[in-house]
């Protein structure tokens, strides 16, 4: 259930977004060891941003998944910080980056919980 959700002020062309969407969706399956298929990845672009009392590009992301392993969560805020660079040409410098481990009765799918 890793879900990634990205929001950015970058302007970005739609074909962009298609491959920024799959490029993250299987880097994410891969970095985590889980299925792609259970990989959901969110692309929220928004014009009203500021960082560091900037608008120029900038990213927020949110990366939830059962069982995140927190001792990763440096190689995982590079690799999120790496593709955001290559697909939206934000710098690391302006990319935040929030991590979280729901427990799985606080994580719904398929009339469920996991």
């Amino acid at each position: 259930m890793p879900t990634l959700k990205i929001q950015t002020n970058a302007p970005l062309p739609d074909a962009a977004w298609d491959v920024l969407l799959t490029s993250a969706s299987a880097r994410m399956a891969e970095l985590l060891g889980k299925p792609e298929s259970y990989v959901m990845v969110i692309a929220e672009p928004t014009a009203k941003m500021c960082f560091g009392g900037s608008q120029a590009p900038l990213a927020y992301l949110e990366l939830k998944s059962l069982g995140l392993p927190e001792g990763r969560t440096g190689e995982l805020s590079a690799a999120l910080t790496e593709l955001v660079g290559e697909h939206l040409g934000v710098p690391a410098g302006r990319v935040y980056i929030e991590f979280s481990s729901p427990p799985r009765h606080l994580f719904g799918f398929n009339g469920g919980t996991f």
